[in-house]
């Protein structure tokens, strides 16, 4: 499978793509554009950016074309045994799961114009890019030549985003044996030095608490904005970031450290620790699941801790950013209908909107304030020797290593073999219905010496008791998983000079 991507003017944002399938020996094939994509679970209708279509022999002559769906069409091979559809796409969206073009800039979600032949996802896919001259790539796919890449199937060619550009910077810095890239693209003078080191070590503090990474390397894709923007999507060996304002300073270091630690850890939940429901994709429709919470509930809540762990955050830094996460939750949906579980499976319906009042919660905030309840709760029934770090671990071995789609049904049994008990009431109060949060919060806090208060107008107040033996708990919950080797610790050193 081979696609040819060009933009003859890029001041009108479209893509000219021709799809040239081989080896044909039917009398026809049907095609299919992807009508979501992974690490969003709704339904975003790329056809809608097609301007023309069409189906040609090699040797240029039309072939009947036949819309099916919205985005699927058939296509009458009249004996051919290669046929090419040619195509122009309008990419004219930054966000981190769109595709745009200009005049210096390349940004390709493949996902949102790759088509695919029925029957044939799993056949290696070649693209070839008429970049121009002095264009540099950053992807997660293997190069294939000048300007071209390789995907071993097309759910790896849709799962790799890229930026071309002449003016793209980088670093890199390795950890474990795993290579990491960093890209930025945008009017800015990043720190390198600074941004190298706090990377390296939440990405150490990841694979330390995992004991493995899933890929031998890993690409940070960043696309920085001048206006306020917010958005990460994961990817198989990547992760696509569209940050803003670009003088932000502070603040947007700040954005960029949380996202690109939650992305990271997404390279194990949901790239590989991936529910059933989704295993394989089918692009063509919903893929309903229940157990976004974990999915994303789980890496909002890691995301954080990974960085006041790998020391990037301090305590203080880390307590304010909880705090964050039950203000959002308090303020909008404490009183919300659905349960997680709930919202989870509502995901494709509602869940990027702000949808009407009281109905669903949030399975990013709610979702890490449970994980939080669930860490805490087996922390202190085991003294710190089972956590919800050992449930990650377990998912990972007999799930996302093997690459086996795991039911709400496995993610209960694994949490209540961890726990060495049932946990009927976590999953009644925390999962399956809409009890209110706020006193399993506090009696998880208190463990650690936190309190939360919640006012009348929804906001909240974090607090940070006044108890000794509180304190040791919440210093053993914080601690690195890490254990450097010698060049790890010449390399802290160095760091510190």
């Amino acid at each position: 499978m081979h696609y040819y991507v060009s933009v003859p003017d890029p001041q009108s944002r479209f893509l000219d793509i021709t799809y040239t399938i081989p080896e044909i020996t039917s009398d026809h094939i049907e095609i299919q554009l992807p009508a979501w994509r992974p690490g969003r679970y709704e339904l975003q209708n790329f056809a809608k950016n097609i301007q023309f279509i069409e189906a040609t022999s090699p040797a240029g002559h039309k072939l009947p074309l036949h819309k099916v769906t919205k985005d699927r069409w058939r296509v009458g091979t009249a004996g051919e045994n290669e046929v090419r559809i040619h195509y122009t796409y309008y990419a004219a969206i930054q966000n981190a799961g769109s595709s745009y073009v200009d005049e210096g800039l390349w940004y390709l979600n493949f996902v949102n114009f790759c088509m695919y032949t029925e029957g044939r996802m799993t056949e290696p896919y070649h693209v070839e890019l008429d970049l121009p001259e002095g264009y540099q790539i950053a992807c997660g796919l293997p190069s294939a030549g000048k300007n071209a890449l390789s995907a071993r199937d097309f759910y790896q060619l849709v799962d790799s985003p890229m930026l071309a550009s002449a003016t793209l910077q980088q670093c890199d810095y390795e950890v474990r044996g795993v290579q990491f890239k960093i890209w930025m693209h945008g009017n800015l003078k990043p720190n390198w030095r600074r941004i190298e080191r706090d990377f390296r070590r939440f990405s150490r503090e990841q694979i330390a608490m995992m004991q493995e990474f899933p890929e031998k390397d890993y690409h940070f894709l960043n696309l920085i904005l001048p206006t306020a923007f917010y958005h990460g999507v994961e990817h198989q060996n990547s992760t696509m970031v569209v940050l803003g304002p670009d003088d932000e300073g502070e603040g947007l270091y700040a954005d960029l450290l949380g996202v690109s630690s939650h992305e990271l850890f997404h390279a194990w939940n949901i790239i590989r620790i991936r529910p059933a429901e989704l295993l394989p994709y089918d692009f063509t429709k919903e893929n309903y699941f229940q157990t976004c919470f974990v999915a994303e509930g789980c890496t909002t809540y890691y995301g954080d801790l990974f960085l006041k762990r790998a020391g990037v955050f301090n305590d203080e830094t880390y307590i304010k950013e909880l705090q964050v996460y039950m203000k959002r939750h308090f303020e909008s949906s404490a009183h919300a209908a659905q349960s997680l579980a709930e919202s989870s499976f509502d995901l494709w319906l509602d869940g990027y909107e702000k949808g009407i009042p009281n109905r669903k919660v949030s399975v990013y905030h709610k979702g890490a304030l449970v994980a939080l309840i669930l860490d805490l709760y087996l922390r202190k029934k085991t003294n710190h020797t089972q956590s919800l770090d050992d449930v990650m671990r377990l998912l990972w071995v007999r799930f996302g290593k093997p690459f086996i789609g795991y039911t709400v049904q496995d993610y209960i049994n694994i949490v209540e073999e961890v726990a060495g008990e049932s946990l009927e009431w976590y999953w009644h109060d925390c999962i399956f219905t809409a009890t209110p949060l706020e006193d399993r919060l506090n009696e998880a806090l208190a463990f650690v010496g936190l309190q939360m208060s919640v006012f009348s107008n929804g906001n909240v107040q974090l607090n940070v008791l006044d108890d000794f033996k509180a304190q040791l708990q919440r210093e053993k919950w914080l601690e690195t998983a890490q254990v450097l080797t010698i060049d790890e610790e010449e390399l802290e050193s160095d760091e510190e000079e």
